[in-house]
């Protein structure tokens, strides 16, 4: 593994900051964003690219099985 110098302090807390809200590590954001870089994908493109291969897993949908119209719109009293 190699190592990579970040010389501003206030980068890095920004940085341990993110890190700690998505309950991972300032290594594992500057993987990620490395693997992206060398892919040529973007966080966004790998989403939506993800979203299609979901939708397409999904053969038969129907929401009126579960719940009546009446249920839905039902006001808390």
């Amino acid at each position: 593994m190699k190592n990579i110098t970040v010389s501003d302090d206030e980068t890095y807390r920004r940085a341990r900051m993110i890190a700690a809200q998505r309950d991972t590590s300032v290594s594992a954001l500057v993987k990620r964003l490395l693997l992206e870089l060398g892919s040529g994908e973007t966080q966004t493109e790998r989403l939506k690219r993800e979203e299609r291969a979901l939708r397409e897993q999904i053969t038969a949908f129907r929401a009126f099985d579960r719940v009546s119209r009446e249920e839905l719109h039902r006001r808390g009293v």
